[in-house]
């Protein structure tokens, strides 16, 4: 049975330049930044989600004429078609997050859900009786009685779920998180997919993906539903970031899950050897199962696989065949530059950004997001795929940060093309959870992605501070981790977009309030002398200190002092991310009262404290 959502995507979570000014502001965006697409066949009807025009397009499939929109209150994240194609439900929205049902007959909001903080990716239920929705920043997934309009239930999963699909054969709702929920510092750091069953209303396994895998982004299932298809990257993470070549940073993956069995069948590289296709976003089946197409918003192109070649040549690497030069076993897979040779299609898309996927039979629609266009791609004559576009937007010049958005997230700033700034800030320039061991001071001290939100308020940049500004690690970053020599002017519209960054409500804040927990903790933070150093608007006071972390040749060295706006979301914690939560900041990692006087603090000091911290 063909899957209810082929493939779904957090890009409505993209906080964009001015378009996010201007959400702030609570006024639309000239941006229309098309971040999810939905089909029915049936009626020849495309529903495009248009994220910074706040509104509901619907097209016809074939002319890709706009036949009629509709307003939307919230900046929307993501949506769903319901089996019978009567409704539509859309997420938005932060803090206050909404779910919006839409009549598509009536073309119009009919009930309003109230969900939680960022939602995204809502899924239908095959009988049309439940919805589920992530909840980005409170880890959970809400269950609705679509019947009732009602809350059933929250299920807790791993950190940011972003994306999430099902289908009446796949034996549960599979979720995405985007960042992994681990020390930095360890052996092993990755993210994972969680299978809920909807009818325990509990997870019921958990597949952690191969060591490196983050910011997993799309996910559809085959048409019989026996096999899952998810989209991430796979960072090289523990290599010195010394080179380029060969993907010995970031590489761009497909793991492939099998749904009967709830275990990876093995993750596969969608790069070539020597051109990355970089950010690897929605994904989509065609309608007999033959081709598998994947979106990849860093390099504008998608990835046209032969899905029986595939898992052809991937049981036949199980079994010891030698199935290309450097494949042997089906350990060789993830690391085979190689593999897709001969059974993969590259085609470049005539927009930017392409992120969303839809399918209808061998016609593939993707939402290229940062030129306000919808590109068809035809796969039914073999070989020779035909494709038109459709401009979305007004075609009016960009304004300077949302050129910065798109350079930020475009991967034809790299050698090669194998990642963009996105893959290691993600598309909203926060973080991926995992250490890097940049040459910038030094080899051998890998250091935590650190979230680039205030880094041009909060000089010097780094956590040694090695780079005097903001402006400065940008140049440093295009010269040294993408290994290429760009215009300024490009430098100049990253940090234009840096600077427009707006900080995201905490989760920890009940109706934009400090909960009682909280208020109690701000007065410890200022007794336990935390505010010494993290003080003012964006809480440091921009000079650095030994508190007590360093390790081997960086003991006793002095670490700048972080800001905290947003630190809520920026974990794993300290420079080098031993620190999982702020808890283990405050007492299992300051055991020399160096970061803080925590230690006259009880258990319940210890909390408030924390509270008031992750409030910010």
């Amino acid at each position: 049975m063909k899957s209810l959502k082929q493939a779904t995507w957090f890009g409505g979570i993209v906080f964009l330049g001015l378009c996010l000014a201007a959400h702030a502001a609570g006024s639309k965006s000239p941006c229309v930044s098309p971040c999810d697409l939905a089909m029915d066949a049936g009626q020849q009807r495309l529903y495009v989600l248009e994220a910074d025009a706040r509104q509901l397009a619907v097209l016809d499939s074939a002319s890709l004429d706009v036949l009629k929109t509709v307003a939307l209150s919230e900046r929307p994240s993501g949506m769903a078609l319901s089996p019978d194609r009567e409704r539509v439900y859309v997420t938005a929205g932060l803090a206050e997050g909404v779910v919006m049902e839409i009549d598509t007959k009536k073309a119009a909001v009919i009930r309003r859900f109230k969900a939680g903080h960022s939602p995204v990716s809502p899924v239908v239920s095959p009988d049309g009786t439940q919805l589920f929705v992530c909840n980005r920043f409170e880890n959970n997934v809400s269950v609705f009685d679509l019947k009732q309009g009602r809350k059933l239930a929250s299920i807790p999963v791993v950190r940011e779920p972003v994306a999430a699909a099902m289908t009446a054969t796949s034996g549960g709702l599979y979720v995405l998180n985007a960042l992994p929920q681990s020390p930095a510092n360890g052996a092993y750091t990755a993210c994972m997919v969680s299978v809920i069953d909807p009818v325990q209303g509990k997870v019921v396994a958990s597949l952690t993906l191969p060591n490196g895998s983050n910011q997993l982004q799309g996910i559809c299932f085959s048409p019989d539903g026996h096999y899952a298809y998810v989209t991430h990257i796979l960072a090289r993470y523990q290599l010195p970031t010394t080179q380029l070549e060969r993907g010995w940073m970031n590489t761009n993956a497909m793991t492939i899950v099998d749904t009967v069995s709830r275990t990876l069948v093995n993750t596969v590289l969608l790069d070539d050897v020597g051109a990355g296709a970089a950010n690897p976003w929605g994904i989509g089946c065609t309608e007999d199962g033959t081709s598998l197409v994947v979106a990849h918003a860093g390099t504008d192109e998608i990835s046209v696989i032969d899905r029986k070649a595939l898992h052809d040549r991937l049981a036949r690497a199980a079994t010891g065949d030698k199935v290309t030069g450097a494949t042997g076993s089906a350990e060789d897979v993830p690391n085979d530059l190689s593999f897709l040779t001969g059974i993969r299609q590259r085609i470049k898309l005539p927009g930017k950004g392409p992120r969303a996927v839809v399918m209808d039979k061998s016609q593939a629609y993707l939402a290229e997001y940062f030129s306000d266009s919808l590109a068809m791609v035809d796969l039914s004559k073999e070989g020779k795929p035909s494709i038109r576009s459709q401009a979305l937007g007004t075609g009016e010049p960009q304004a300077l940060t949302r050129q910065g958005e798109m350079l930020f997230n475009d991967a034809g700033l790299c050698f090669q093309t194998w990642q963009s700034c996105a893959s290691c800030h993600t598309p909203d320039a926060r973080v991926d959870g995992l250490n890097w061991d940049l040459l910038n001071d030094g080899l051998g001290n890998p250091k935590n992605t650190k979230s680039l939100l205030r880094s041009h308020e909060t000089p010097p940049s780094m956590s040694l501070g090695v780079r005097a500004t903001a402006e400065e690690a940008v140049r440093a970053g295009i010269r040294h981790i993408q290994f290429s020599v760009r215009p300024d002017s490009e430098a100049q519209a990253i940090d234009a977009y840096l600077k427009s960054l707006v900080p995201v409500p905490s989760p920890y804040l009940v109706d934009g309030k400090l909960t009682a927990s909280a208020r109690r903790g701000e007065k410890l933070f200022e007794s336990a002398k935390c505010n010494l150093c993290h003080s003012g608007p964006n809480h440091t006071n921009q000079k650095p200190y030994n508190v007590g972390t360093g390790i081997g040749r960086e003991e006793g060295k002095a670490f700048d002092t972080p800001t905290l706006v947003e630190i809520w979301r920026s974990g794993p914690y300290l420079h080098d991310g031993r620190a999982v939560t702020i808890h283990e900041v405050l007492t299992q990692f300051n055991t020399a009262q160096k970061h803080g006087q925590t230690e006259a603090l009880d258990a319940q000091q210890i909390a408030d404290l924390e509270a008031y911290i992750l409030s910010l």
